[in-house]
């Protein structure tokens, strides 16, 4: 059974609701955004004039086609990439003028990513994968240790810290990325394709996870491919042709955790 022949529940609206304490003016803020991309005698304009706000405490999935402009929009909103034109504000701070050493600070503490693969080092466990972050921080190693154990509390993997990924199931082993991009205690989490390695079951455990960070104030910027995926989210940014072509609240919203009784347990 897949996620799309389930029926399933809406998310209760007191669920949907994002704490007071939470929201507020745009944390991020992208104005008028062009890019291009200089390939050969060929000139690419990745994003043409692409505008966008995301409040605090927001979940959105951002959707598109290859080459509609999603990933370039994500890289820079992850300050791994920088717009040709146009402004991007990230709580309030104007990114272009940041020099490279600002923008990997920002990268280490106010963003956290999380990709398709997983990216775990195979030799070290899960509590020493989640830990990698705090290496570039001034945390002394308790401090380093503490908090890469309540990351991979939070995420449902407390009992599973000294295991290695080789022991861990792919669901499991995409919680400790979770749990790896959460450590600093960034107040956004990029999500690229989270479930896009996953079965459907697994694909919803995560989705569990995420929409129960978000409940506590995470804001998460997720891109997908998969309709159903975005279903659990708050928002959905569609893009094409480097433009934003729809941008509306989801409707009748899924809850996860509701979907999970569902499905299937999957025998290996």
């Amino acid at each position: 059974m897949t996620v799309s022949e389930t029926k399933f529940v809406e998310l209760n609206p007191s669920d949907a609701v994002v704490p007071s304490s939470v929201v507020g003016d745009a944390i991020i803020r992208v104005e008028n955004l062009h890019k291009y991309y200089e390939m050969g005698e060929t000139r690419v304009h990745a994003l043409r004039g692409v505008s966008l706000r995301i409040r605090a405490g927001e979940f959105i999935a951002v959707m598109g086609a290859s080459g509609s402009g999603k990933s370039t929009l994500m890289n820079i909103i992850g300050c791994l990439d920088q717009q040709t034109s146009g402004e991007y504000f990230l709580e309030g701070t104007d990114v272009a003028k940041l020099d490279k050493h600002s923008l990997a600070g920002i990268r280490n503490r106010k963003l956290g990513f999380v990709f398709q693969g997983f990216n775990l080092i195979s030799r070290t466990t899960a509590l020493e994968n989640v830990a990698l972050p705090t290496l570039y921080t001034k945390m002394d190693r308790p401090e380093r240790v503490r908090r890469a154990s309540e990351a991979l509390a939070l995420v449902g993997l407390g009992d599973r810290q000294d295991h290695y990924p080789s022991q861990m199931s792919g669901g499991q082993q995409q919680r400790v990325a979770i749990a790896r991009a959460l450590v600093n205690g960034p107040s956004i989490l990029i999500a690229d394709e989270p479930t896009g390695n996953l079965d459907s079951r697994t694909s919803v455990e995560i989705m569990d996870v995420l929409q129960n960070l978000n409940r506590q104030g995470l804001t998460i910027v997720m891109v997908t491919h998969e309709p159903d995926i975005a279903q659990f989210t708050k928002r959905v940014v569609v893009f094409r042709d480097g433009k934003i072509r729809r941008d509306e609240p989801v409707a009748d919203r899924w809850d996860a955790n509701v979907v999970l009784k569902t499905l299937p347990v999957l025998e290996d």
